[in-house]
């Protein structure tokens, strides 16, 4: 009953109205008495928030703590720029270069965050995942693990780190960029905290350069672009680490006192030498096993069209292609999905939290797969399941979206929506 409620107070205001509980909001309220006080917090302000103030709020007052898409002071900003193939392994060589690591690594879905995590535990990294499919005793249990650093890196998508208490991170790892600027700000203002240096580290490739100069400008920060560590910096670096380690522990010399004469007869026999080599093997097989081979990370960036046309070259690798190319590569799906196109994108409001909400609510059965989900600023293209694709088309089509109607297809591989959505806005304008 809540015919006598006079404050309503919506926490992470963004992210309930974003991924899924608009419809149990929208009940909510309309049982709501209509004078009532409404309080929405979010930690990001992105557009789509103030048009939920709008909808929800009249005569609504904006309260900012701190200042606006101001970075922290302590933190240093760094960029590696990779091919996308080898984005975990330049993680590993970010986190092996980093002795006493304690980070949040934080992925778009959840998917890459239970598959990024599980690859760093079979590599024998101390590693969770935090994700929306587990169940409060999980995330109780991961958390506990994480504060206790039993567990030392937590990946992490962007909703279910929301609110957590976790002091002294030395590190923000963002394996790639998000969508909102303002996302990126909380993401980096996790370390640094309390006068402490901290690190935001991205791990991107050549699409997303835009983006990072866009949070540069907005942030007021310039990003140090850094070559990733070479197998030889990075076994240097861990050895004068643990060298560093030896030198500063604490002996307790009454309690190993009477241990120590028969350890001194077993170990006689060794010379210094041999004696700092066994202490260095014990701590580092595992590592100095895996990069006796290993080769340098580089990053082939793409070649000027015009050298690529004067030289009568194929295309290469989807990174490496020009616009037109790439543009052609987002309407064509992976293995065993169809491509899907829907005209609505960012500029609409419309994020990927959307587009599963709308698919969840929409499509009758069982729920739909989702693969990969390319947000443009006009119109959307995702992978489907082929068996769905039909199914999914035929939901979205003349839905609803927030007053703007919804036509959906199968992508065609040779039609350009880029520009049929310009030329949808020119047309619009003009009317």
């Amino acid at each position: 009953k809540l015919d006598e409620v006079n404050t309503v107070v919506l926490d992470e205001a963004d992210e309930m109205l974003n991924m899924g509980f608009l419809d149990s909001i929208e009940e909510i309220l309309s049982h709501v008495p209509e004078d009532h006080k409404t309080l929405l917090f979010s930690a990001t302000m992105p557009a789509d928030i103030l048009k939920i103030a709008k909808h929800y709020m009249r005569d609504y007052e904006e309260i900012v703590v701190g200042t606006r898409n101001e970075g922290s002071e302590n933190v240093r900003h760094i960029y590696y720029m990779v091919n996308a193939r080898d984005k975990y392994l330049a993680l590993k060589r970010v986190v092996d270069n980093s002795p006493g690591i304690y980070a949040i690594v934080f992925c778009r879905t959840r998917r890459d965050t239970q598959e990024i995590a599980d690859n760093l535990i079979k590599d024998g990294y101390n590693a969770e995942a935090l994700h929306g499919d587990l169940s409060q005793q999980q995330r109780d249990i991961v958390m506990k693990k994480f504060r206790d650093r039993v567990v030392t890196i937590l990946v992490a998508t962007d909703v279910a780190a929301r609110g957590l208490d976790v002091s002294d991170l030395t590190h923000v790892i963002n394996y790639g960029l998000p969508e909102d600027t303002a996302v990126y700000n909380h993401r980096s203002g996790r370390t640094g905290r309390a006068g402490k240096k901290g690190v935001s580290v991205a791990i991107i490739h050549s699409r997303e350069k835009g983006r990072l100069r866009e949070i540069e400008r907005i942030i007021g920060k310039t990003f140090e672009h850094l070559e990733v560590p070479t197998p030889e910096h990075i076994i240097e670096k861990q050895l004068y680490n643990l060298a560093d380690r030896l030198e500063k522990v604490k002996v307790n010399e009454e309690g190993i006192a009477k241990y120590l004469p028969g350890i001194s007869r077993k170990l006689e026999w060794l010379s210094e030498e041999d004696l700092i080599k066994r202490v260095i093997s014990m701590e580092f097989n595992r590592l100095l096993d895996y990069y006796k081979d290993a080769p340098k990370i580089d990053f082939i960036d793409a070649k000027p069209e015009r050298d690529r046309k004067r030289k009568g070259e194929k295309k290469g690798p989807a990174h490496e292609r020009p616009a037109d190319d790439r543009e052609k590569d987002r309407r064509t799906a992976a293995r065993g999905m169809e491509r899907v196109y829907v005209n609505v994108g960012k500029r609409d409001g419309f994020f990927a939290g959307n587009l599963i909400e709308a698919l969840n609510k929409l499509v009758q059965g069982k729920r739909v797969d989702v693969g990969r989900i390319d947000l443009l600023p006009a119109y959307t293209l995702f992978d489907v399941s082929k068996k769905d694709a039909r199914k999914v088309v035929g939901a979205l089509t003349g839905a609803d979206f927030f007053g703007k109607r919804l036509h959906s297809e199968i992508a065609d591989k040779d039609r350009d929506y880029s520009r049929l959505s310009d030329k949808k806005k020119k047309s619009k304008s003009k009317q």
